[in-house]
């Protein structure tokens, strides 16, 4: 964190209505609050790079403009 390559973002109360919104539209997932919170995070600060052993769900769940997630690692090919 003191090299500025990880930096931590703030969720606020106002960001509230966008996570539950974001739980409803995948509710057949279903996507937790973390999820969500990443979801969010990924879209607001329009990043779409995101570090997760959590292939399944963050196929599955879109950016803005339809854009999936570029995930890393890599899953691996059985």
């Amino acid at each position: 964190m003191r090299s500025g390559a990880l930096t931590i973002r703030p969720i606020q109360d106002s960001d509230l209505f966008e996570l539950h919104a974001l739980m409803a539209q995948y509710a057949d997932r279903p996507m937790d609050f973390a999820d969500a919170t990443l979801v969010h995070l990924e879209a607001r600060e329009r990043l779409s790079m995101i570090l997760t052993v959590d292939h399944d769900d963050f196929e599955t769940y879109r950016l803005p403009g339809r854009k999936k997630f570029t995930i890393l690692p890599r899953r691996r090919e059985s």
